[in-house]
């Protein structure tokens, strides 16, 4: 793709914005489901495609933060500036998961009630890592990220090849990666089991994530290209890994345990494993991602505006979203129950609601309409003062 002819470096890559928006949006959905008490694993109709649109979020906003990363190299020209963003900004999104993320999510101070890893936190760490490959071609750096996506069972065994009598102490370090069966200690905690170190629950590991961005930043390469070639390659990329998903998702369902299992077709199809983050559910929220990047590199109209104004300062978004569904979530349950009752909310995004409490399927998505409105504004004028000021560095950071 190097010999192509390349656009201007300088310039937004629309795609980008509109795609990386339009996943923020919907992503604000499944955490109101988060606050509205509900579990995953609801087989309904309506509460499963809800949770099922929402899996493209993690995975689109990942694979982005690495092409992200490619573009600004294209800017600034110079890796040493990049290494050095990637590290300072990684450890500033860890630092801003572990106290400013988790308050939103919980109002809570008291850490030693419950600290979790969220997405935020793997998006830092896979990007301290990204910083110590920049030095490679884009190319051996999306191959290296393929070869952790699609060989990711084999980190859980990592910490086999230490002596026997530390194997379980590295395991239960090592669930910051990935989880290992050799590990003591994990929690179980609606439905998953999750990997706890240190005290801290590990709901996102940094692989296979970080293999997720590292193939982002490759890609990044492509958008760098005329229109021609990424109608092409984008097109054959997404739509053969859809392609992939549908044939190895039939066969397994087809062969594996779910293949008794009473839910429809379709549902076991959709229903991926995502923590971690398995090969097919990976092919199947990137496969749609990249194919649709083509199309919205060309479309315009006042729904495109509005989803670039959020792509393009997803941070600044992702932190108002949380507040201002939490402070939703506590009016509403004034209505519901008489009181506020943030003590259902001290271990978010692992709710504990009574059942009776819960809301129904049309409240989330009212309150998810309610909450976008006043994000929307908020992030208009963010974006527009982040672009007035390109003289403040620390905009870089939200």
């Amino acid at each position: 793709m190097n010999n192509k002819k390349q656009i201007n470096p300088l310039a937004r890559i629309q795609s980008v914005d509109i795609l990386r928006g339009a996943v923020m949006i919907i992503m604000a959905l499944d955490h109101v489901r988060v606050f509205s008490g509900d579990l995953p694993g609801d087989p309904s109709a309506g509460p499963f495609l809800s949770r099922w649109i929402t899996h493209y979020c993690a995975s689109a906003f990942t694979f982005f933060a690495g092409t992200s990363a490619l573009l600004y190299l294209q800017k600034s020209n110079s890796k040493g500036d990049l290494i050095q963003f990637l590290i300072t900004r990684g450890i500033w999104l860890v630092i801003l998961e572990m106290i400013v993320v988790r308050f939103l999510w919980t109002f809570n101070l008291d850490i030693s009630s419950f600290v979790h890893t969220n997405i935020i936190w793997t998006l830092g760490w896979s990007m301290v890592i990204l910083a110590a490959f920049i030095r490679f071609k884009p190319m051996t750096i999306g191959i290296i990220g393929l070869v952790i996506i699609f060989a990711q069972q084999t980190f859980q065994f990592v910490p086999s090849v230490f002596p026997s009598s530390v194997q379980e102490q590295v395991a239960n370090v090592w669930g910051f990666f990935y989880p290992s069966p050799f590990a003591s200690k994990a929690v179980f905690l609606q439905g998953f089991s999750l990997p706890k170190v240190f005290g801290i629950t590990v709901l996102y590991v940094i692989l296979p994530w970080l293999g997720v961005m590292m193939v982002g930043y490759w890609f990044g390469q492509l958008l760098q290209m005329e229109f021609s070639y990424i109608q092409k390659y984008c097109l054959r990329i997404g739509l053969s890994a859809i392609g992939l998903f549908l044939l190895a998702g039939s066969i397994v369902i087809a062969t594996g345990p779910l293949a008794a299992s009473q839910l429809p077709f379709l549902f076991k199809l959709l229903a991926q494993q995502k923590y971690p983050p398995s090969q097919l559910y990976l092919l199947m929220t990137l496969g749609p991602v990249i194919a649709l990047v083509p199309w919205t590199e060309k479309v315009s109209g006042w729904l495109a505006n509005a989803l670039k104004t959020v792509g393009r300062v997803p941070m600044f978004y992702y932190l108002l979203h949380l507040l201002a569904i939490h402070l939703a979530a506590l009016i509403v349950n004034i209505f519901i129950s008489g009181s506020a009752h943030n003590e259902w909310y001290v271990t978010s995004p692992l709710v504990a609601m009574p059942e009776e409490f819960r809301w129904g399927l049309s409240m989330r998505y009212l309150v998810w309409a309610i909450v976008l409105v006043p994000d929307y504004f908020a992030c208009r004028w963010y974006a527009m003062y982040k672009s007035a000021h390109p003289e403040k560095i620390w905009l870089k950071y939200l």
